[in-house]
């Protein structure tokens, strides 16, 4: 494949650098004295040069030393509930069962890694400086001199709302950056979820942490958060003209404002989900 003028064809093949990175994140609209979510697929990016430190370098040049960055830096297995635990428990009897829950570790805010959010949110939360927010399932981890104003006071109950970094976020009138991955992985769209007329029915969670050395059951209600319509939800985003497309590296990329993004989201959950009440 010839190389092209803009090093589109390099980027396919894993050349990308850092210059190229903060071209097209500036071309796409990401701007100094943001802050923003990102949520990423290095393999979709084209593996740049560096791996996720060169990301997380082009990012901290575009936003300046007044933006803020931002990722997810979840432990999804650490519940009961989730998918992950399904899936790993699936078939088991009930002393196999017994021996999964035993064996699960006490979640750490500081030293447990993330784990299905990516090789580039893992490097931004182990990153010195990175502070991370304290919920042993949803937590958040930043970058930046607003770092400690979005990831402190996640409350356990609250996943993915108000009392959490994206809804801290929120009220800073922050930004979602999602590169080479669609709105299924968008978690600003739970934000939503929450202010919904009729919001979803809360049910229970136990998850583990370390407490003072000791893994320590935690139980607590919250809500029954659903992802299963955001694709849908995404492809009616991408005609909001707040939606900013293009392309980073390889990869698609959207740029959008958590503001509009959420209300637009509640305004499309209330008109497309069933009525819980019939």
């Amino acid at each position: 494949m010839p190389t092209r003028a803009d090093g589109r064809a390099d980027a396919l093949h894993g050349h990308i650098d850092a210059a190229r990175l903060v071209a097209d994140l500036r071309a796409l609209g990401l701007a100094a004295g943001r802050d923003v979510l990102v949520h990423c697929s290095l393999r979709r990016l084209g593996r740049p040069e560096g791996g996720p430190a060169a990301l997380a370098s082009a990012l901290r040049e575009v936003l300046g030393p007044t933006g803020t960055l931002l990722v997810p830096s979840e432990n999804a297995g650490n519940s009961t509930s989730s998918r992950a635990y399904r899936a790993a428990t699936r078939g088991m009897d009930a002393r196999q069962l017994a021996d999964y829950h035993a064996a699960m570790p006490g979640w750490d805010r500081a030293g447990t890694p993330s784990e299905g959010t990516g090789a580039f949110a893992e490097h931004v939360r182990s990153t010195p400086g990175a502070l991370r927010s304290d919920h042993p399932q949803t937590s958040f981890a930043a970058l930046g001199p607003r770092a400690w104003e979005l990831t402190e006071g996640h409350d356990l109950d609250c996943h993915l709302g108000e009392r959490s970094p994206l809804g801290r976020l929120y009220a800073a009138a922050g930004w979602i950056l999602l590169l080479g991955v669609g709105y299924q992985a968008c978690t600003a769209l739970h934000l939503a979820e929450y202010w919904l007329p009729v919001p979803p029915p809360r049910r229970p969670y136990t998850c583990y942490r370390l407490i003072a050395g000791r893994r320590v059951r935690l139980d607590f209600d919250a809500l029954d958060l659903d992802d299963s319509d955001f694709t849908a939800a995404g492809q009616a985003l991408d005609e909001a003209p707040f939606v900013r497309r293009g392309q980073v590296g390889a990869a698609d990329a959207r740029l959008m404002p958590v503001r509009d993004t959420v209300g637009f989201a509640v305004d499309w959950f209330s008109a497309h989900r069933p009525d819980p009440g019939r």
